[in-house]
């Protein structure tokens, strides 16, 4: 049995006992995550994915991968730079496909101490009259000192200077 799940922005096809490199995830080591997004379970097609559909796993190890280095160069402009990049990862052993979902899977559960972590997308609270998203609000932010609330004085401009008179003729 094979499944497709979409975890970090890809699509990665699974099957049990496989052990797969997903975009960090922000579980720890030994605790269970579950990925609900499942586009394809053996032949059967989500429209756009499987409505009570999971992939269960276990989080083996959170790491960084190899060393990528880029450089940026302009010719004839002295502009020379090299950098590196490390891209966090986290490795996960799938254990469980279930068509049924979160359902079966707390059912069968003798651990009941091991926290289970739930991937989804982050999606905006919706209004209850249209159903539309609204914007969330924006974090109220205290810095240190208060900013100053008086008015920016206003700048009149002083006349223009009368022209000077030519001199030498």
């Amino acid at each position: 049995m094979f499944a497709i799940i979409k975890t970090g922005g890809k699509q990665i096809k699974v099957s049990k006992d496989d052990e797969i490199y997903v975009e960090k995830l922000d579980i720890e080591e030994g605790k269970k995550v579950i990925f609900d997004e499942i586009l394809m379970i053996d032949g059967t097609v989500g429209s756009p994915l499987i409505k009570g559909a999971a992939v269960i796993g276990t989080v083996v190890k959170q790491g960084k991968g190899k060393k990528l280095r880029v450089v940026r160069y302009h010719p004839k402009k002295n502009v020379n730079k090299v950098y590196g990049h490390r891209q966090p990862y986290t490795k996960v052993k799938i254990e469980e496909i279930s068509l049924s979902g979160t359902k079966a899977i707390t059912n069968t559960s003798t651990e009941s101490k091991t926290a289970v972590a739930v991937q989804k997308t982050a999606s905006a609270p919706k209004t209850a009259s249209t159903g539309t998203p609204k914007a969330a609000p924006k974090p109220k932010t205290t810095t240190g000192a208060p900013k100053a609330t008086a008015a920016k004085p206003k700048t009149t401009s002083a006349p223009k200077a009368a022209p000077k008179p030519k001199t030498g003729e």
